[in-house]
Formats: structure tokens, C-alpha cells, sequence
């Protein structure tokens, strides 16, 4: 399966989700109003599929960190603790479901987040 298959999957399974073109790249927003999810392919220095998703604070240089192969600092919204994920390096499933969660409930109204525990 293709990653943006597989990221629209776990995007538009969350409530109120949904997604639309925005700077010509696929991005999965909370009742059409806040982005939590950006899917981009080849952009901004960055071969191939990446995410861009907001974090939890400390995050963003925690997986940078660790990882940077797989993590970096995505421009225009790394400033504010986003999260951009290489999904071209060994992607790990179930942490990217976990990070584009976390990212949700970073957004979404409570009762909307609620639902995700």
C-alpha cells in the first residue's frame, strides 16, 4: 500500500476528520477547520513521502534527537514544536498511527479528542 493510502486511512478514521488540497499537497483537517495531518511528497528539500504533524511540547526535539535519519524539523511550522516524519525510512506503522493521534488531540476540541481514549 502506498504511504499516502495508508495515512489517509488513519487520518479519515478519526472523528471529524477530513481532507482537502491545501499549497497543492493532501492535508487531514479536525471539522475542516484545523490541520493535523500534512502529506507531502518531495517538497521542501525532503525527497520523497513525508508527514508534518503539531506535537506534543518536547516532542519535536526529542524525536529529532534520537532519530534523525527518520525525524526532522519541518520549515514554516517547526517553530511551533511540528513534527516531520521521513516515511521513506523503515516506517514503524503503528508509531506513525500513534503520532498522527497524537497530533489530533493536540487540535481537536476535547469532547473530539476524548474520543480517541
Amino acid at each position: 500500500m502506498d504511504p499516502l493510502t495508508r495515512i489517509r486511512a488513519i487520518c479519515l478514521a478519526l472523528p471529524e476528520s477530513s481532507e482537502r488540497l491545501s499549497h497543492g499537497c493532501p492535508n487531514f483537517f479536525v471539522r475542516s477547520k484545523t490541520a493535523f495531518t500534512m502529506y507531502m511528497e518531495d517538497h521542501h528539500r525532503e525527497p520523497g513521502a513525508t508527514i508534518w504533524c503539531p506535537a506534543p511540547e518536547g516532542v519535536q526535539a526529542e524525536l529529532v534527537d534520537a532519530e534523525p535519519e527518520r525525524f526532522f524539523v519541518p520549515p514554516y511550522v517547526g517553530h511551533r514544536g511540528w513534527i516531520g516524519v521521513r516515511l521513506e525510512v523503515d516506517p514503524d506503522w503503528a508509531e506513525i498511527t500513534e503520532i498522527i493521534h497524537d497530533a489530533y488531540r493536540k487540535v481537536a476540541p476535547k469532547r473530539l479528542a476524548a474520543q480517541l481514549d
